[in-house]
């Protein structure tokens, strides 16, 4: 039960922090968003903290695959490549996780950077004036 408080309050804190960064602090906004998915992740697929050891140096290796690809050049290879990362690495998060904790592991960070980009979307539409208008949102 404590562990869950833990990560929920890391979770909670870690959104409003990031979104009260001032614009120009971007490499602490990148660390926060980390941090905040880290936390997400492990409370997501109830990592223990031996899986934990063993996932996260994969999944570090996993997320440095899925950067290398980019954004540009033609949309289906980008896609492709990234499948390819995907089927990769599934058979090493498999044997640290399990077959069901993968397949809802790549749910689960699919799910987490649609609500980023949801949320980055809407500190936009609010514009600079929003962390002095803060608690009117």
């Amino acid at each position: 039960m404590k562990r869950i408080l833990l990560i929920v309050s890391l979770i909670l804190g870690s959104i409003s922090f990031v979104s009260a960064q001032e614009p120009g602090d971007d490499a602490t906004k990148v660390q926060k968003i980390q941090a905040l998915y880290v936390a997400y992740i492990t409370q997501q697929l109830k990592l223990t903290e031996a899986e934990a050891q063993k996932f996260w140096p994969v999944h570090s290796q996993y997320d440095a695959e899925i950067k290398a690809v980019g954004l540009g050049g033609n949309e289906l290879d980008r896609q492709q490549s990234v499948l390819n990362i995907k089927k990769k690495y599934q058979d090493r998060f498999t044997k640290i996780i399990g077959a069901d904790r993968t397949n809802d592991f790549y749910k689960t960070d699919s799910e987490f950077r649609k609500k980023m980009v949801e949320r980055l979307k809407k500190l936009r539409q609010q514009g600079p004036n929003r962390r002095n208008n803060k608690w009117m949102n």
